[in-house]
């Protein structure tokens, strides 16, 4: 696998990875709407390894042509996170659940041999099972989690000797990115702690499963060469820490500062999961390295370090954003 279409790959997750596969001398292309810019590839552009393409994904021509003499795709660009989903219901199924299916549909007749599909633990909706296991039935609540639902679907069903497809549901990443995002817990709550002096945890004891960054995209570019009989087909759960919010305001506030408050809201959001990821580590042996207190220090570090210039700026918060561009 040496060369890689990586959908939204200019985005929080993408621009953690590309830069990793570049180091390991992938040839990359990136497909992105680079609705947020390209700060999070800056320096990169000169790369010769690089070729950053600003297109949608739902274009299928463009799709066409970028997929031929493409080794593997990791799929990443979506409509993300349930509030986003729900701004425009419509645009998500178009982007999350039909311009997957037209890309799978394209990859596989150009000849792609591999498929990552980065899919999302909301999938599972409520649980109340103790570990939530790839065999529990997939109750999606919000249309952004149908959306992953039904692509999950469409990916499992086009692997075969010839395309190894396989889908990861992948817990709230947390941690820095040159494209930061501070809509996701642990970075909103360290965010908060550390220019407000305040966190507000809104209810508190819904579970949220957690991964890091540097761990995902690890991952990610493990999933490009693994052994095919091992992930063909598949869909692994990626997500080791599990903890209510009231826990992780608790983990900011002792690395943050023990001045800080934490103020309890009620809310009606009752999500709540507790998603076991033991088979990708029995089945592909994938460990996590890093923690969330190091997501939280990674982020205190780039506030302090002036990585994170101004924490209301709209283009950390993709709700914000969307509603901004009216995307259509």
């Amino acid at each position: 696998m040496k060369k890689v279409l990586v959908t939204g790959g200019a985005g929080y997750i993408g621009s953690v990875l590309v830069p990793k596969l570049l180091q390991k001398n992938y040839k990359v292309i990136v497909l992105d709407r680079l609705f947020f810019g390209i700060d999070g590839l800056k320096n990169m552009e000169s790369n010769k390894n690089l070729q950053v393409v600003k297109g949608d994904i739902r274009d299928t021509s463009l799709i066409d042509k970028l997929t031929r003499g493409i080794d593997a795709i990791i799929h990443l660009a979506a409509i993300s996170n349930d509030p986003s989903g729900e701004l425009n219901p419509d645009l998500t199924v178009k982007v999350n659940y039909k311009a997957t299916a037209n890309l799978v549909k394209i990859a596989k007749k150009n000849g792609v041999r591999r498929f990552i599909n980065a899919s999302s633990s909301s999938v599972y909706g409520i649980k109340e099972e103790p570990d939530v296991t790839e065999e529990l039935p997939l109750e999606p609540l919000t249309i952004y989690s149908k959306t992953k639902a039904w692509a999950e679907e469409v990916v499992r069903e086009s692997a075969d000797k010839t395309f190894t497809a396989v889908s990861i549901r992948c817990a709230t990443v947390c941690g820095y990115s040159p494209r930061m995002r501070l809509d996701l817990t642990v970075n909103i709550l360290t965010a908060h702690a550390i220019n407000k002096g305040i966190i507000t945890v809104f209810g508190g004891e819904q579970k949220r499963p957690n991964i890091q960054i540097e761990d995902i995209t690890d991952w990610y570019i493990n999933l490009l060469k693994v052994q095919e009989e091992k992930i063909t087909g598949e869909v692994f759960n990626a997500g080791y820490e599990n903890y209510t919010i009231m826990e992780i305001a608790k983990m900011v506030k002792n690395i943050v500062g023990k001045h800080i408050e934490i103020k309890k809201e009620e809310t009606r959001d009752r999500r709540s999961y507790h998603i076991c990821s033991e088979k990708i580590k029995r089945v592909l042996g994938f460990k996590p390295e890093k923690t969330v207190k190091d997501a939280i220090m990674d982020v205190k570090d780039a506030f302090e370090r002036g990585k994170i210039k101004n924490w209301e700026d709209t283009n950390y918060y993709n709700v914000k954003k969307m509603k901004l561009l009216r995307i259509e």
